[in-house]
Formats: structure tokens, C-alpha cells, sequence
């Protein structure tokens, strides 16, 4: 290598060492960002009555009704056993639906989302929860929540309303601040939280 193409090497090996860093700068971002309840989006429902929800648990055959939970917050949380953020949010939705069964203030409620039952059943039988599952075969219930793809989350207040729109994995902590603020009364109807 003669020293005139070593000098012309000398700015390709710059470029390459700067677009590595802001690679390296871009994945350590992303590695870093809180995972859910900072990923709230808008809905025409928030603010307004939550659309009921009604069936028989895919889990365990019990009945159930979203408005049967009135005095308690409800997550309705839209899984499908072949979503692997589903998947990962999955620990955090059990550690959830846990810290509030004692005090009864909160609980999950979930959504099959173009998924079989049985593969839902199994989804739960090998990572645990026994919250309530309500089958959706014609996708009503997603339609009426305006739901894309899983996961998507919809927190409700005691009364009723719904007051925030989470797409995307969930944490347990991000959900516990959000019914915090909602019981202090920071989070206002038709307002959600941003």
C-alpha cells in the first residue's frame, strides 16, 4: 500500500467510526426508554363509557362482564398467543393484577385478539396469570376499542370511563402510576394521560 492510498483510507475509516457511534448511541436509546405507559395514544373513546365486554373466560368457562367490575379500575389488555411483546409484557401484567388483588382497587381483564382459544390456554398455562380471557372469534370487541394489533391495553376507571390507550408492551410500574394519578385525579376524562 503506497502512502497516497493510505492518507485516502484515512477519512472512509472516520465516516465508518461515526456512523457506528450513532448506531451504537440509537440501540442505547432504545435499550434505555421506559417500556409502556409513556406510549399512550389518543382514542375517541377516552373519556367516554367503556364499550362492554362480555363472555365466558377462554380460561376457565367463568362468566364475565366488564361492567361487573364498576368500583374497581380495569385494564382491558388485548393478547394473542403468537405476539411476542405479549409475551414480554406478560411478568408484568401477573406482578399487576398481584400487588392489587389484596386491596381489590384493579384487575386485568384480556382480549383474545385473532388468536384460537386453545392456543390462548396454552399461552397462559405455560406463563401463568388467572385473570379473566374473553374470546373475540368475529373481532367485535376490538373493533368497538379500535384495536390494531396486540398488544394493546385500555386502563378503565372505577366508573366506568376510559381514560388512557396504551399501545405496546405494558410495565407493571407505568400501570401502577397511572392509577395513582387517576385516584389523585390527574388524569381527567377525555384528557388520557401523555
Amino acid at each position: 500500500m503506497t502512502m497516497a492510498a493510505d492518507r485516502r483510507s484515512h477519512p472512509a475509516r472516520w465516516v465508518a467510526l461515526a456512523v457506528a457511534a450513532v448506531v451504537a448511541l440509537f440501540f442505547a436509546v432504545l435499550a434505555t426508554r421506559e417500556p409502556a405507559a409513556s406510549r399512550q395514544a389518543s382514542s375517541p373513546l377516552l373519556g367516554h363509557p367503556a364499550p362492554e365486554i362480555s363472555g365466558q373466560s377462554v380460561l376457565d368457562s367463568r362468566a364475565v362482564r366488564l361492567s361487573d367490575s364498576k368500583g374497581r379500575f380495569v385494564l382491558v389488555n388485548f393478547v394473542a398467543s403468537w405476539c411476542v411483546a405479549c409475551a414480554e409484557e406478560h411478568d408484568d401484567l401477573i406482578k399487576f393484577s398481584q400487588r392489587h388483588r389484596a386491596a381489590g382497587d384493579a384487575e386485568v381483564l384480556g382480549v383474545v385478539f385473532d388468536d384460537r382459544d386453545a392456543d390462548v390456554r396454552g399461552f397462559f398455562e405455560k406463563r401463568g396469570g388467572d385473570w379473566p380471557v374473553v374470546s373475540d372469534p368475529e373481532g367485535k370487541v376490538a373493533l368497538d376499542y379500535g384495536v390494531r394489533g396486540p398488544p394493546e391495553s385500555f386502563l378503565i376507571d372505577a366508573d366506568g370511563y376510559v381514560i388512557s390507550k396504551i399501545i405496546g408492551r405494558v410495565s407493571a410500574d407505568g400501570l401502577d402510576r397511572l392509577v395513582q394519578r387517576a385516584k389523585a385525579g390527574e388524569a381527567r376524562r377525555g384528557e388520557g394521560e401523555r
